[in-house]
């Protein structure tokens, strides 16, 4: 019988590249037996299932295993257990990926050593469903200056309390050293990377010279540096695009982009400084920057700013919420800036024009606030000033929910609906992505990053 459902899944599985696997062996092991030695056994199709308990790590552990795009190599949980790879002193990393290409480690829970997992000079790396916590330094890294990172694939992985640097993902090397590209960041949950003797802690990081990466449907709270922070792509492809990340308690801008990036739907409820930050950083300078249908609470201080622009900047449809400071500022060369359909309520500093300040907290989103914190809820209301408000020319394919808009001109994050949020209650958990949206019409429901994960 023709199932509608069963071909459109099928066909989102084909957008969404994921490939069938394809297994040689399978080698199930549990805590007494030699973990470093069934990786080195490994070969491309193979499938590394650890059962549940504590491997404590008694030397240098490293993956460095080949599989192949048809024949990858799996490294996961036995089903419903959590097998816990423990480091006990800061002198090494836990995990150690070097040389390798198309692994997947999955289900794992990692945690003590200096970096959490570190990535070196591998492409196809696949990190998922990984619980990475109370590290003595970065949580998870592809940072070893030299290498080149392709097609790496981070996702739906909790992160929390790392230390010292302390960023909770650290992507590519200061001034092009290193690069990632071609990279899926996307459904992970990272908070709480501001401890007492962290000096950095960025949620995620991703460095100069790194390009083409997505950077989707994160929850990311409760940082001592940006909450997202990412340089200049200095040419070597095209723009990280940041969407639909959910983040406050940022402890310095929410998002901070010196240049080359798309940053869309998403929403930030409050951080220590601007909510959407655009400043030279190393050889980057803003420019080719698009900023569209973002919801920012801003209680500090501005809500998007954009200092010694000098090139391409596009801030428009975004529900700007400043309550003391600018909703837009900028300044430098704004040749090429454009500013338009933006709403909500603060000043304009550097522009004439672009923003309608009538907006109000209380009447256009449902139940916000300044406070910085959940609870919050900030879909449109009903009489919004955000509803039909938008510059047609800089829609949004989609929104925060991932619903298609369908041409609908909506201020911010949210498509609205008379019925109000069809879609994840903003908490402290993973996003959830419930439905799957073609062609504008709800097909499947879908549960995205939950299950299993720590």
């Amino acid at each position: 019988m023709y199932c509608r459902v069963c071909v459109l899944y099928s066909l989102f599985l084909l957008a969404c590249n994921v490939a069938t696997p394809v297994h040689g062996a399978t080698t199930e092991i549990g805590p007494g037996d030699n973990l470093q030695a069934a990786v080195n056994a490994l070969e491309p199709g193979d499938e590394l299932v650890l059962r549940g308990g504590t491997y404590t790590l008694g030397s240098r552990f490293s993956i460095q295993r080949i599989g192949t795009a048809s024949l990858p190599i799996l490294i996961r949980a036995k089903a419903g257990q959590v097998p816990v790879i423990v480091y006990p002193t800061a002198s090494q990393n836990v995990i150690n990926i070097e040389s390798s290409e198309y692994v997947t480690l999955s289900g794992l829970e990692v945690t003590g050593g200096s970096h959490g997992i570190r990535i070196s000079d591998s492409d196809f790396i696949t990190v998922e469903e990984c619980h990475i916590h109370h590290t003595n330094d970065v949580a998870l890294s592809a940072n070893v200056p030299g290498s080149s990172y392709e097609g790496l694939v981070l996702r739906g992985n909790h992160i929390h309390d790392t230390d010292h640097t302390g960023e909770g993902m650290y992507l590519g090397c200061n001034y092009d050293d290193c690069r990632i590209f071609d990279s899926l960041i996307e459904g992970n949950y990272i908070h709480n990377t501001d401890g007492p003797t962290v000096s950095q802690g960025d949620g995620i990081e991703i460095k100069e010279g790194s390009y083409n990466n997505v950077v989707r449907d994160n929850v990311i709270h409760d940082t001592n540096y940006p909450c997202i922070l990412t340089y200049s792509t200095v040419g070597n492809g095209g723009p990280n695009i940041l969407e639909r990340n959910l983040m406050w308690g940022c402890g310095d801008h929410a998002i901070q982009s010196a240049a080359d990036a798309v940053i869309r739907n998403n929403i930030i409820l409050g951080a220590a400084q601007d909510g959407i930050r655009n400043q030279p950083h190393q050889t980057g300078v803003p420019s080719n920057l698009v900023i569209t249908h973002n919801t920012v609470l801003a209680p500090v201080s501005s809500a998007v700013r954009s200092n010694s622009i000098d090139g391409s900047v596009v801030i428009a449809n975004n529900a700007l919420f400043a309550q003391s400071g600018d909703a837009i500022r900028v300044s430098g060369n704004t040749a090429q800036l454009t500013v338009v359909a933006n709403v909500g309520t603060g000043g304009l500093n550097g522009v004439a024009g672009g923003f309608d300040a009538s907006g109000d907290i209380g009447l256009d989103l449902v139940a916000a606030s300044y406070s910085g914190q959940l609870p919050q809820d900030v879909f449109p209301a009903a009489a919004s000033l955000l509803v039909g408000a938008a510059s047609t020319a800089y829609l949004a394919s989609d929104d925060f929910n991932g619903r298609l808009r369908g041409g609908a001109a909506d201020v911010g994050a949210y498509l609205w609906q008379p019925d109000g949020n069809p879609g994840w209650a903003l908490a402290e958990d993973f996003k959830r992505l419930l439905t799957i949206f073609l062609d504008g019409f709800e097909t499947a429901d879908i549960s995205r990053w939950s299950a299993g994960v720590q």
